[in-house]
């Protein structure tokens, strides 16, 4: 059976706690919302208890604590019932070895070492010794609490396999003569021997360019895909792999006709190579339709701000540099030190100190041919001008990196998006907190915004160059909700009310890092009201995570003490809780319209849509795991029962106006996707037309507002008018009829900040 290219899908994140009979249980309500597939977290065997399943241990097998193959059988008659397809996540680069009896593979290497059948499978320098596992207390007296238990080497709760002939003696006796090495926890950053997914220990690097590590490994996955069984593939992760395009060319001649898209992230400008993929998951996307609802004008005013705030003005470029720099040289210096012995004609040390610059000045995740030389010229130029007195050996490392064929430069991209993602994703975005709701995975928070100019070129290229890519603005990856953004983008309307209101509270209950305290602020009002709990983890993960006042390996316990005190003032002292409440309900109705807009416009451009799970209806989640909560599938088949039977809600009735907002929208595409396939900007006449952005995709016209409070400040609409086509077209949400011509825009967004237009048998469809 060919397999069904989607028109949008549904995000769920399958796990222990809503497994795969669980997810065949909305397969119904999937179907009414109007998507045409549901795309799911990994569903291979993953670590126990694992709630992401990105940690795959067994390759072979659908997760038990899914459900297992019945269960995955189960959904595909409910999925097929319904006729919906599925796309499914896979892991390449890595899987998860933080408990090493659960994967067989790994247990294999760890009892046979070098001479396992799956030595090849794990990117491991075997020539630096012994196999280093790093989980023993930091303690030179860990090891006495090592116990041989049913020929197990076991450390409290960890289990490790005993190679043959070497069980005799005591724990430590039987320790020396593995295959691999326990140590402390804190030498992982420093002195592993395999390569890692990010800084985490328990994920391991594949060699998926092994061709039989690639057969071993998608055997499962390529087994459906020929069944007819999936529709579609994402691919997480693919800079981290050694040969990303070989990988994926290989990937498409075994899955020639599915709908293939990858987590590449995209820096501002960059485009994605040509790969044989049908487009990325939509980071992009995200930043192109997040910039469009923030206020481009009010750049200065949080730059002055924000250095009132820290007391010195921040520099994007200095501040992704250092932090950069350090997860070089730190959270990945195992990896450096690896890469640094591939260039003996360096002396070590200046050879560790060039790739780490200019790893640290690469200002793309990785290059790739041919646009990859001209990277690493601007990184050798930027190392250069940071460090003049490394001259010699950014030369000598640099001529390497151009040779395709070295293996330095086939290994040094892999270090480059790892130190980006950490460097800039998991610690810049927490430091540089100017204004947070651009703080966003695929977003660059130094571009202020997006003009609405600016968005129909790249929508417009999209549609070109790759019209069925994936649009999102929410992931199980980003920094925080759609919604939470959309309320924030209202800050940057009244940039004057919101310095004067966060420098009251930060005088009035102070906290030692500013720059934090802003973020942390900016964070309460966008998600508020939030449970104190959920604000408490975090924050805490968030700290960490900026590593600037606390971390995840040295927590300042004083200066945790100090956060969550503030947190707690925030519910419990009357007059800032009354101002917080008071602030964040001003916001929120112009929240809403910014987050009906948003998602009209994710869900209308160019790609195929996608709807994370439970954002149909307002959704305040910030990072994960906060993101990953349970959803109440209850409440929004009631909503939409409702919305079927012709109730028009008001805006802040529950979410529900969101809810017609997708189910509509998403409907008319599943129904007619020939309404959807080109793309012309439609301008908006009259002296507020900044204030709208429309576009027709085709036969179906999107109408939405932006920076509704200066609209608002206006006085409305007044003049402002769109040309419509002479046909007939409905409005989907309202059911409106208009027949071209001059619409004044105070008529058709009187009743919603949206509208989405089509031809009236269209919309009687979608609305049914």
């Amino acid at each position: 059976m060919a397999p069904t290219p989607p028109k949008a899908t549904y995000r769920v994140q399958v796990r222990p706690g809503f497994d795969l009979d669980a997810t065949a249980a909305i397969v119904d309500y999937l179907a009414d919302l109007g998507v045409s597939h549901l795309y799911t977290a990994p569903l291979l065997a993953a670590t126990p208890g694992s709630q992401h399943g990105y940690d795959v241990v067994d390759h072979r097998a659908v997760n038990p604590e899914l459900g297992g193959e019945a269960a995955r059988q189960r959904l595909l008659a409910a999925l097929r019932d319904k006729h919906l397809g599925l796309v499914v996540d896979i892991v390449p680069n890595h899987a998860g070895v933080a408990v090493p009896p659960a994967n067989p593979a790994w247990w294999d290497v760890l009892r046979r070492g070098r001479d396992s059948s799956y030595a090849d499978w794990f990117d491991i320098d075997w020539d630096r010794g012994r196999l280093l596992l790093p989980v023993l207390a930091d303690d030179p007296a860990a090891l006495d609490d090592l116990k041989v238990v049913d020929d197990e080497l076991r450390y409290h709760e960890h289990r490790f396999p005993i190679a043959d002939g070497t069980g005799d003696g005591t724990a430590r006796e039987v320790h020396d003569r593995q295959r691999y090495e326990l140590v402390s926890w804190r030498r992982g950053d420093a002195e592993l021997t395999y390569r890692r997914f990010f800084a985490i220990a328990g994920l391991a690097g594949l060699r998926v360019e092994d061709p039989a590590v690639f057969a071993a490994t998608h055997e499962l996955i390529l087994r459906w895909a020929a069944a007819g069984e999936v529709d579609g593939i994402r691919v997480d992760h693919p800079d981290g792999l050694r040969d990303p395009g070989g990988y994926l060319a290989r990937l498409r001649a075994a899955a020639p006709d599915a709908w293939l898209v990858v987590e590449k992230i995209l820096e501002y400008g960059e485009e994605l190579p040509d790969w044989p993929v049908d487009g990325t998951t939509g980071y992009e996307a995200l930043a192109a339709v997040n910039g469009l609802f923030v206020d481009t004008d009010a750049e200065g005013d949080f730059t002055v701000l924000d250095t009132h705030l820290v007391g010195r003005r921040t520099s994007w470029e200095d501040l992704t540099h250092a932090t950069k720099l350090a997860a070089a040289t730190q959270l990945l210096a195992a990896e450096l030190t690896r890469l640094a012995a591939l260039a003996p004609e360096v002396p070590t040390a200046q050879a560790r100190v060039a790739l780490a610059e200019l790893a640290a000045a690469f200002e793309v995740y990785r290059g790739y041919p041919p646009h990859g030389a001209r990277h690493l010229a601007a990184a050798r130029s930027e190392a250069g001008r940071r460090r003049p007195d490394l001259a010699g050996a950014l030369d000598a490392v640099t001529r390497r990196l151009r040779d395709p064929n070295d293996e330095l430069a086939q290994r040094f991209p892999q270090l480059t998006g790892a130190v980006m993602a950490k460097g800039v994703e998991d610690t810049a975005f927490y430091r540089w907190t100017r204004f947070v709701a651009l703080n966003e995975v695929g977003g660059s928070p130094a571009h202020f915004g997006v003009p609405p100019a600016e968005f129909h070129r790249f929508a417009a290229a999209q549609q070109v160059r790759w019209p069925a890519s994936m649009t999102t603005v929410s992931t199980h990856d980003t920094k925080r909700g759609e919604d939470v953004r959309a309320r924030l983008a209202v800050l940057s309307e009244l940039p004057g009310r919101w310095a004067e209101q966060v420098k009251t509270w930060m005088e009035y209950a102070p906290l030692p890092d500013p720059s934090f305290a802003h973020l942390l602020w900016q964070t309460a009002v966008g998600a508020w009201p939030i449970e104190r709990e959920r604000l408490h983890a975090y924050a805490e993960k968030a700290a960490r995570e900026a590593a600037a006042s606390t971390s995840w390996a040295d927590p300042d316990p004083a200066f945790e003490q100090a956060m969550h005190a503030l947190i707690d003032l925030m519910y419990d002292d009357p007059s800032l809780h009354d101002e917080l409440t008071e602030l964040a309900a001003a916001i929120t109705p112009a929240g809403w319209s910014n987050s009906l807009g948003q998602k009209l416009v994710q869900l209308t451009m160019p790609g195929v849509p996608d709807t994370y799970q439970g954002t149909e209806l307002w959704d305040n989640s910030l990072v994960d795991p906060d993101n990953r909560r349970p959803v109440d599938f209850d409440v929004r088949r009631e909503l939409l029962a409702r919305l079927d039977g012709g109730w028009r809600p008001p805006i802040d009735t529950d979410g529900a106006a969101k809810l017609l907002v997708v189910s509509r929208t998403l409907r008319l595409r599943r129904a007619h996707p020939e309404l959807f396939t080109g793309y012309r900007p439609v301008p908006a006449h009259g002296r507020l037309g900044r204030h709208a952005v429309a576009f027709d995709r085709g036969g179906a016209i999107t109408v939405a507002t932006r920076l509704p409070l200066g609209l608002a400040r206006a006085g409305g609409w007044c003049d402002t008018a769109l040309s419509l086509p002479v046909n007939e077209v409905t409005d989907l949400f309202t059911g409106r009829v208009y027949s071209g011509g001059e619409t004044p825009l105070d008529d058709l967004l009187s009743d919603y900040p949206v509208a989405l237009l089509a031809p009236p048998t269209a919309a009687v469809e979608a609305a049914s």
